[in-house]
């Protein structure tokens, strides 16, 4: 009988091992993604990752320069930039808690292999207060087990992750936006820096021609060496000016590459498709319901208030005892004889229900759920203050766009009053009737004020994406 009983033992043993490597050998494969009815496209599970070194998605490379518009340059960066990435997968991983949570619903089923030689005669004498007889045996079933009632708590801990789940889906939302920003402002920094490119292009062609004017006339005896070093000196600064502009663009363009998801720099053909400048809106009190009604930031920090509260009263529950129903069924193939007879029939079950009281525990569960209490409370002040800062970013943003519109038209001013005032001061040189110092002021204005002017569109550009995305506008 002990010689079947060994044979057993190794039986369930080489098998346990055999199952054991089959799992560790077989590769592990990603699980589906669980389906979310009338989730949104951004929120889908991503495509399957490239290999190593291969980016995403990549522009055909021809050579030349691509042709991005603002929203081509807005619809690539969600694609490829992998912030998007991160947070979609951190939302899905969100929803699988829910599924985890939800388990509790379902009874529990596992089976079980025994196989017992005990010493003759042998007691379990030590431990609590067993003093059972160790019998040999050899035996297969199945325990089940399912939860009747926990007052709440499994419900309360469902609805917990289904509302951080939620939060998960706002962050990702809240990531798009924040992308969205990041790409027209890289966008337009860019085209800003190449508008400046070509105002130091001109500048140093207008400085040249009148560099070689005076250097002429130096050299038929009519204006001073002064006057030659004068104008060498503004040429010098303009191509300084042009050095600049063109490593600013570069470095333009690698943000804006980086942004839409790409590893190298690229280089592009940018298109500013909106050649309308509309004013901002006259009142800010409007934008401000907008901003509180539309940002997802918002939205996910009332999840997470919502799903502390529900915590806390998960917490709660732990006082209340939980019931649960139990079963099993299986069968002894062998078992040792005692004076002839078997101390185990064959086939064996029971069922009964089970029943667990909490009565002391240290105070551990009213300690966690004024825990869970007082962080709800934390939850519910970072909403209220995190309304507070997107009213005040919308009040900034507004203000900055009302400013940056009105420095187009000072700027235009600007430029028409310098450009004046360098053909009067050019007039009044070749006339010999001022230096050249004026004529070089007259210049350095004449710069200033064309930057000034290139760069003001762009700059209203930005800030009306700012003020959107303080809003949450589409």
């Amino acid at each position: 009988m002990r010689r079947k009983a060994l044979q057993l033992v190794v039986f369930v043993v080489l098998a346990m091992t055999t199952l054991a490597a089959q799992t560790a050998s077989a590769p592990l494969q990603p699980a589906a993604p669980y389906p979310q009815t009338g989730s949104s496209p951004l929120l889908a599970p991503p495509n399957q990752s490239p290999p190593l070194g291969q980016t995403q998605a990549q522009l055909p490379n021809t050579g030349a320069p691509q042709r991005l518009t603002v929203q081509d340059a807005e619809v690539l960066a969600l694609k490829n930039n992998p912030q998007i990435s991160v947070y979609r997968l951190l939302s899905l991983a969100s929803n699988q808690v829910t599924r985890e949570q939800k388990a509790a619903y379902y009874p529990n089923v596992y089976g079980s292999l025994t196989a017992v030689e005990p010493h003759t005669g042998s007691r379990i004498a030590a431990g609590n207060l067993n003093n059972p007889i160790v019998y040999e045996r050899a035996a297969g079933g199945l325990t089940l087990s399912q939860m009747i009632t926990d007052f709440g708590r499994t419900n309360n801990l469902v609805a917990t992750a289904a509302l951080r789940a939620k939060a998960a889906d706002m962050n990702a939302l809240a990531t798009a936006d924040q992308i969205k920003l990041a790409v027209d402002e890289a966008f337009y920094n860019a085209l800003q820096t190449f508008a400046l490119q070509r105002v130091a292009e001109q500048t140093v062609s207008a400085r040249q021609l009148v560099a070689d004017q005076i250097t002429t006339l130096y050299q038929n005896k009519l204006r001073s060496q002064l006057d030659v070093s004068f104008a060498n000196a503004n040429l010098a600064q303009s191509k300084l000016l042009l050095l600049d502009s063109q490593n600013n663009y570069q470095a333009a363009l690698s943000t804006l590459s980086q942004v839409l998801g790409f590893s190298a720099q690229l280089q592009f053909d940018l298109v500013d498709t909106q050649t309308e400048l509309k004013p901002p809106p006259d009142a800010v009190s409007q934008l401000e319901d907008e901003a509180l009604s539309n940002r997802p930031e918002i939205a996910s920090q009332n999840y997470q208030y919502r799903a502390s509260e529900h915590f806390q009263k998960a917490e709660r529950d732990l006082l209340f005892p939980d019931v649960e129903a139990l079963g099993v069924v299986g069968r002894t193939p062998y078992s040792n004889t005692l004076a002839g007879v078997s101390p185990f029939t064959s086939w064996y079950g029971a069922v009964g229900v089970n029943v667990n009281i909490p009565i002391f525990n240290g105070f551990l569960y009213p300690a966690r759920s004024r825990e869970a209490g007082l962080r709800a409370q934390a939850d519910a002040e970072q909403l209220r203050d995190l309304k507070d800062r997107i009213a005040n970013d919308v009040r900034t943003a507004w203000l900055s766009a009302i400013t940056a519109y009105d420095r187009i038209g000072v700027s235009q001013q600007f430029v028409d009053q310098t450009d004046l005032a360098f053909n009067l001061s050019q007039t009044r040189y070749s006339l010999g009737l001022s230096s050249i110092v004026e004529l070089s002021q007259a210049q350095l204005q004449q710069t200033e004020a064309q930057i000034q002017f290139a760069a003001s569109k762009y700059q209203y550009r930005i800030a009306q994406s700012v003020l959107r995305f303080e809003i949450a506008a589409p």
